[in-house]
């Protein structure tokens, strides 16, 4: 006779499991092996009690390991057996709300092909309804007040279901089984379409609003975590319309296309991008635009690259169906201001810009913008982290027993929390320069702060004194203040993202950065890891930056303040920019007046483009850089070659010879696209070249790439290729931003090490 061996098992599961089906799928698996017990959520993840045949417990968990609903993330299984009880059904219980709030919370995610099917079945309850949704996608992020993720927790907690919609969610074997956002036409929220002065347009507002669309209005249109400014994206007078209202003048538009079929019409496509661009998450993704493209030019002036994203909502797949032209879809806010989300500030501070509404009545609770991101060797290599990845958490190869707060920078910001070896990196701030973006930085902080009950003890921020996030962290009472370097941070952000602690030779090229002597940093080698630091081992030239920050907006100045120290005063006699200006910024720089100090390589970068006639003045953070990255010969294989000395064990790169080829080149009447890929490509030899001679000083063969400049698609691909042939280890970003966005990571981890190192130097 055959023994069964009976017993019960207690399972904690951490990780992104609320709001994701997990519990369903965990009812319906327990039934499979005949198990008896329960379900639920708790604040700090989900409990499971199981109890049956050892068996079938066994096969339970190897299919709770293997085969868990497509948006969880188990990061810990804890299990513990325990005495039986005798359960005689399993059920899924009440969630309980805990003091200790460890749960993680999904990213928004796109519409599914099964609720896409209910979209546009005649037959179905939900036939073109803007709100459908699912236990395997929809708002999540975006909705949620607080943990556990249950209905009353989010801003769907005014609808209350109807019965039909109540039985779908009690019925442990239907897709929207404790979907907390469930809801149709009969319960749910609506749409409403309204013109600027307040009139609502009666019946059918999303076809109202496609027609309005197609005749060259512009529509602000409420998404998942905000507002999106549309108009149809191949008229260009439309296009041009929506630019001069929202204060835009080149910065280049997001782009939204019904399908990747319609992208490729405008597009070249690879098979990872097209992954990308299908994932649940709908990033909008960087694209080589075709020569044929009817986009109009206004769209993205001067660019090689279109970014395109498909839809993710009911509303915005609604939407496509009356129509088959892309839309321009930016973000919804006045420039330099945070994306309005909220109803009646849309209507005040987008009143001057969109002709019509669009409008949900389900509340948004956290803003959120669309990410941006592409593919560079075969892997993401995203530039703006928000929707559809925040707040998924980053572990970390550190346990801080504290928590940290990391407030990031000023350009492009996020903030970072560190909770035992869990980062918290936030979704897309913005740039920290008005009281509005200050107000949404600090509000959404306490958001993370209640949301994953995080108590900060220690607050990391940027060395710049100036910055708005800098004044924050000191602000703070009672917070240990730690000031982490800039440069040291971009490094540190790269290191721990791909999880390694040993020493690197860190590569930090951006525009600007505080540096530990007073002056402004940009074009850094240094060498460190990430336990114990890093050390300033090489860096471009200073050069003097007459009117200080003004001329991050004006590139003339760096270019006119390079050309003074190739030519000396025959600046003066030359052909160069304003006459009449020219004379007062060489004699700032002469005198120092108003100037500052720079090793920049994203000014240099400006000043290259300023002086063969691409970019003057600045609309938008990079400009000048972008765009003489887009004119580069991709063909071309000269070099203008770098002078690079050792001064006291430290190499210092002077850029000056190689602005008196690029002279000597326009002068011979040389096409700026050759002049341009020269430069890249010096640049790249230039970085590898510093990298050998820091190997030979220290034997580190790990190289790691990170600031804005590496946005830089046709640099990066060179500095990278170079360095590999090289023989180098080359870490790189992928999920987490190689600009600004990524920095509040690297203060956060630079902090975390500090502290343990404190700690054991104690011992």
């Amino acid at each position: 006779m055959v023994t069964v061996t009976v017993e019960r098992w207690k399972i904690k599961v951490n990780g992104i499991v609320q709001g994701v089906g997990f519990r369903p799928f965990i009812f319906r698996t327990a039934h499979k092996f005949s198990l008896k017990g329960f379900v639920k959520n708790r604040s700090d993840g989900v409990l499971i009690e199981v109890e049956g045949e050892k068996e079938n417990l066994s096969h339970f968990l190897d299919c709770l390991r293997k085969y868990p609903p497509p948006l969880t993330r188990i990061d810990s299984i804890s299990i513990s057996k325990t005495s039986q009880i005798g359960y005689n059904k399993f059920r899924i219980e009440e969630s309980k709300k805990d003091i200790n709030k460890k749960t993680y919370i999904s990213p928004d995610t796109a519409t599914c092909e099964d609720c896409l099917r209910e979209l546009f079945s005649p037959h179905d309850r939900r036939y073109l309804y803007s709100f459908t949704n699912c236990t395997n996608c929809g708002p999540r992020f975006t909705i949620i007040g607080d943990v556990p993720y249950d209905r009353e927790n989010t801003t769907m907690e005014v609808f209350r279901m109807c019965s039909v919609c109540r039985e779908e969610y009690e019925n442990p074997l239907d897709r929207r089984f404790h979907a907390q956002p469930n809801c149709c036409p009969e319960c749910g929220p609506t749409i409403y379409l309204v013109d600027k002065n307040g009139k609502r347009i009666k019946r059918t507002p999303i076809k109202r609003a496609a027609s309005l669309l197609d005749e060259g209005f512009v529509v602000a249109i409420k998404g998942l975590g905000g507002y999106h400014l549309a108009c149809k994206a191949v008229n260009d007078d439309a296009v041009k319309r929506l630019r001069m209202r929202k204060f835009r003048e080149d910065k280049p538009f997001a782009l939204m296309s019904k399908t990747i079929e319609q992208i490729k019409e405008h597009c070249a496509v690879t098979t990872k991008e097209k992954r990308l661009l299908l994932s649940s998450r709908r990033p909008i993704v960087l694209l080589r635009k075709k020569r044929d493209s009817t986009i109009a030019d206004s769209v993205a002036p001067k660019q090689r690259y279109l970014g395109f994203m498909l839809p993710y909502t009911p509303l915005q797949h609604i939407l496509f169906s009356y129509f088959e032209f892309p839309l321009v879809m930016t973000s919804g806010n006045v420039s330099d201001e945070p994306i309005c989300y909220v109803d009646e500030e849309a209507f005040s501070r987008l009143n001057n810009i969109a002709d019509y509404f669009l409008v949900g009545t389900r509340k948004i609770f956290s803003r959120c913008d669309d990410s941006v991101t592409r593919i560079f060797n075969g892997k993401e290599y995203i530039i703006r982290r928000s929707r559809g990845y925040a707040p998924e958490p980053i572990k970390l190869s550190i346990f801080s027993d504290k928590d940290i707060l990391a407030v990031g920078p000023f350009l492009k910001n996020t903030f970072c929390f560190i909770k035992g070896e869990t980062c918290f990196l936030s979704h897309h701030i913005g740039d920290l320069e008005n009281l509005e973006a200050l107000n949404a930085f600090t509000s959404e902080i306490r958001h993370y702060e209640h949301l994953f009950d995080i108590h900060p003890e220690i607050v990391a921020y940027d060395h710049h004194p100036d910055y708005l996030s800098t004044k924050y962290a000191h602000s703070l009472k009672g917070l240990k203040k730690i000031g982490v370097q800039h440069h040291f941070a971009h490094i540190a952000s790269c290191c721990a993202e791909q999880g390694f602690e040993e020493d690197v030779i860190g590569v930090a090229f951006d525009g600007t950065g505080y540096g530990l002597d007073g002056n402004i940093w940009g074009g850094e080698f240094l060498t460190g890891n990430i336990k114990k630091g890093y050390k300033r081992r090489g860096h471009l030239k200073y050069q003097p930056m007459p009117g200080g920050d003004m001329a991050i907006h004006e590139p003339w100045k760096m270019a006119l303040s390079y050309l003074y120290s190739l030519l000396g005063d025959d600046v003066l006699k030359s052909g160069y920019f304003y006459k009449r200006k020219r004379k007062i910024i060489l004699n700032m720089i002469k005198t120092s007046y108003n100037t500052i100090l720079t090793s920049s390589a994203g000014r240099l970068f400006d000043a290259v483009s300023a002086i063969i006639g691409l970019r003057e003045r600045v609309e938008y953070d990079a400009q000048a850089a972008v765009e003489l990255e887009m004119v580069a010969d991709e063909k071309e294989k000269g070099l203008y070659d770098f002078d690079i000395k050792n001064i006291d064990g430290i190499f210092v790169i002077d850029p000056v010879p190689i602005i008196g080829r690029v002279v000597e080149d326009m002068e011979k009447g040389c096409d700026i696209s050759g002049v341009s890929a020269r430069f890249h490509n010096g640049v790249a030899k230039m970085i590898v070249d510093v990298c050998k001679l820091l190997r030979n000083t220290s034997s580190i063969e790990t190289v790691a790439l990170s600031g804005g400049v590496f946005q830089n698609l046709f640099l990066l691909r060179r500095v990278f290729r170079l360095l590999t042939r090289s023989g180098f280890h080359v870490l790189t970003h992928s999920r987490v931003p190689t600009n600004d966005g990524g920095i509040s990571l690297g203060q956060a981890v630079l902090a975390a090490y500090q502290l343990e190192n404190q700690v054991k130097s104690k011992k």
